[in-house]
């Protein structure tokens, strides 16, 4: 092997998942800067580094130093220890206070920080307050480079590291040499894979009980990622020996180990579940039972005229029907598709509730879709969260010992909420109280695990209202024209025209897709439309990868729209001050929740720390936070949900295949509120409208709603 020498000029790249890092170094008898790639994760910008690998020709990228191991020394010349300093290495030492330092202590700069701190406090410009937060983060740092090294030498990256020395602080290497698996159960963005893969450098045995455990609960989980609140005993074993590369002989007795544990539930036939699952869907079957009594039948006939006149609105039948069925029902759904209504008879049975003396409160699962819904009726419309005085350490404040104050309980968007949620929301209502919930079933089901709206609806268990007639104002729109031709399995109308809101433009290069979505975006539209290009077009994408999928049109959009000179890293992500970002994670201590759309408005490289701005909220998260953050100049179209847009602009091209269905296209085209702009070919449209196998969810509700017993039996011996 042979041996480099130099100090880390730049870190051009870094995977935050597998430690795999570009670095740009200064070295002795080379006149330009060398690259250096492999796994190099803890390196600082600054750092003197010495490298033991070989030299490499790359076809796309030249040469270049592959490293397979290295050792970091503390630089001893004035501009190297301030590059090192200024490098975000230590809170509260950026670019100016490096500068200030160095200049005040020169050679003696390390080992003052290291021996003298107090002597920072020389320093124009740093007080008390920083010398402490300096000192800390020293030893901090220190402290992380032990856990580093030792979590280096087992695969771990330096983001992970920061992660477990934050969540264990003295105690991360004795924590993970006792049982790695725990930082799987533990610490949000360390998976059983990357526990295992730590386990395994340790010599855990591959047979042992809690690794089995733990990839057991990862498959679990990872389904209910994908919308699952069960698994059947087949799938769990096939998918748990993919996992552990276990034959089954081996699967079956932690299985059986942990049903016994009760660490997983079985419930009708052979599903197996994770508990909140399990007790979140026998629960909203139960709150919906206990809820749906009858009501003595009356004549509002009168009181229906009444609203009409006041608002200069004739009801149509179904309109009429929704209302009296409103107000005779303990529990209620009004569904339907874009422009049929179901806004307007929201609004009157709101009005009638309301004429009747009754307390009505509406919810909505996210800031924006509560924010428009406060907008259409009038009235304040908080998400299901703040509905229930959500906080981290404490919980729902309003459940089932302190339910809600009301007599009628509205929740829009109601395809959205996944079955935990429902199930937290069902427990705070009153048992007198007249639960309405309104929503499309036709569109893409929650992010979270479970399908409530469409099995409530499916289970003929409550009253379903289903508006269908598309109103004269509507009919002019083609994006509710197409939508509905979507729906019914038709292809759209894409003639366009000056006049019309949806338009469709033909490329048959996937790569050519980004060129043609930034001249929309920086140019095309905003000038025809006089719009914001950040805040009032968004892109949606089927997919995150490819040519058009969202992570490349990020990186696109970013550089087109945002002109900002302040940015720092994390992971393999450049965020700069005025980017367009996404919440992907719920995040109760910061009251900010997955899907939620907001702006980056400062960042602090000196103390590593941003302000992101939600719905007009200031939050501040700390560098190693931002792994719950995505840019999202382009979103994928399932984290749309819930939210409108001024102007959709949507890439669809055969490289989605897997993802192009007809929820997903239907759901895409009504985010649009004025302009819908599809790119791409015809054939992945039409893939798209023909294909409506929607992939099925494992889910139990339908079924223990129509089943009046709700499997009680076996659900109150499990739970004793």
């Amino acid at each position: 092997m042979k041996t480099l020498m130099g100090v880390v000029e730049r870190i051009t790249f870094e995977n935050e998942e597998n430690g795999f890092c570009v670095l740009k170094i200064k070295s002795m008898g080379f006149r330009e800067l060398v690259t250096v790639v492999g796994n190099l994760a803890g390196v600082n910008v600054g750092a003197i580094v010495k490298l033991r690998g070989d030299w490499k020709m790359d076809g796309k990228y030249g040469k270049q130093f592959v490293v397979q191991d290295y050792r970091e020394a503390i630089p001893a010349t004035v501009a190297g220890i301030e590059k090192y300093l200024g490098s975000g290495l230590i809170k509260g030492i950026g670019p100016v206070n490096a500068k200030r330092i160095v200049r005040q202590f020169k050679e003696d700069t390390i080992r003052i920080i290291e021996e003298e701190p107090d002597s920072l406090i020389e320093v124009d410009g740093i007080g008390p307050k920083r010398v402490e937060m300096i000192k800390k983060a020293w030893q901090d740092q220190k402290e992380i480079k032990n856990v580093m090294l030792f979590l280096q030498s087992n695969g771990v990256s330096t983001a992970y590291a920061v992660k477990i020395f934050k969540a264990y602080g003295n105690e991360s290497i004795k924590v993970v040499r006792e049982n790695p698996y725990r930082l799987a159960d533990e610490i949000w963005g360390i998976g059983f894979k990357t526990a295992d893969r730590i386990a395994q450098k340790m010599g855990f045995d591959k047979d042992s009980y809690e690794r089995c455990r733990a990839g057991i609960i990862y498959v679990l989980n990872e389904l209910s990622n994908e919308g699952h609140c069960y698994a059947t005993r087949q799938q769990l074993t096939e998918e748990s020996m993919k996992v552990l590369e276990q034959e089954e002989e081996n699967i079956n007795p932690a299985i059986e180990k942990m049903l016994s544990e009760k660490t997983i539930i079985p419930d009708y036939e052979d599903a197996i579940y994770l508990p909140p699952f399990f007790h979140s869907e026998v629960g909203i079957a139960r709150r919906v039972r206990e809820l749906n009594t009858p009501l003595q039948t009356s004549d509002y006939s009168k009181l229906i005229e009444r609203i009409q006149a006041e608002c200069g609105i004739k009801y149509d039948e179904v309109q009429v029907e929704a209302i009296k069925t409103a107000l005779s029902s303990k529990f209620m759904v009004l569904t339907g598709g874009p422009g049929t209504g179901k806004t307007t008879t929201t609004l009157a049975i709101i009005k009638a509730f309301t004429a009747m003396g009754r307390r009505v409160l509406l919810a909505a699962p996210t800031g924006r879709a509560a924010k428009r819904m406060t907008e259409t009726t009038g009235m304040e419309a908080r998400t299901i969260h703040r509905l229930l005085e959500y906080k981290p350490a404490e919980g729902y404040k309003k459940n089932a010992g302190q339910p809600l104050e009301c007599d009628v309980l509205i929740v829009d968007e109601t395809s959205m909420v996944d079955v935990i949620l429902m199930y937290n929301l069902l427990k705070a209502v009153p048992d007198a109280a007249t639960v309405i919930l309104v929503g499309d079933a036709d569109q893409l089901p929650s992010v979270g695990a479970g399908n409530v709206l469409r099995d409530i609806i499916e289970s003929e268990s409550v009253e379903v209202v289903k508006l269908n007639r598309i109103f004269r104002q509507a009919q002019g729109s083609a994006i509710i024209t197409n939508a509905h031709r979507i729906n019914r399995g038709e292809f759209p109308k894409i003639q366009g025209g000056r006049n019309s809101d949806f338009f469709f433009i033909e490329e048959e290069l996937p790569e050519r897709i980004p060129e043609h979505i930034k001249q929309l975006c920086t140019s095309r539209l905003p000038a025809y439309y006089r719009v914001d290009p950040i805040r009032d077009i968004q892109v949606l994408c089927p997919m995150q990868r490819g040519d058009a999928g969202a992570v490349n049109l990020n990186a696109v959009l970013q550089e087109a729209l945002n002109p900002s000179k302040v940015s720092i890293r994390y992971g393999g992500t450049v965020f700069k001050t005025n980017d367009k970002i996404m919440q992907v994670k719920n995040n109760y201590d910061k009251g900010v929740f997955n899907g939620d759309i907001g702006t980056i408005k400062h960042i602090d490289l000196e103390e590593k720390k941003l302000l992101l701005s939600f719905d007009e909220k200031d939050v501040e998260y700390d560098i190693t936070e931002m792994d719950e953050v995505v840019l999202a100049y382009a979103i994928t179209v399932h984290k749309s949900q819930g939210s409108e847009f001024s102007i959709v602009v949507a890439p669809f091209t055969m490289q989605h295949y897997m993802m192009l269905q007809r929820n997903l296209l239907y759901t895409c085209v009504t985010r649009a509120k004025k302009i819908f702009v599809a790119i791409g070919t015809k054939k992945a449209l039409g893939m798209a409208v023909r294909n409506n196998k929607t992939t099925k969810r494992n889910t139990m509700l339908a079924r223990r709603l129509a089943e009046k017993g709700c499997h009680d039996g076996l659900v109150d011996n499990i739970v004793q």
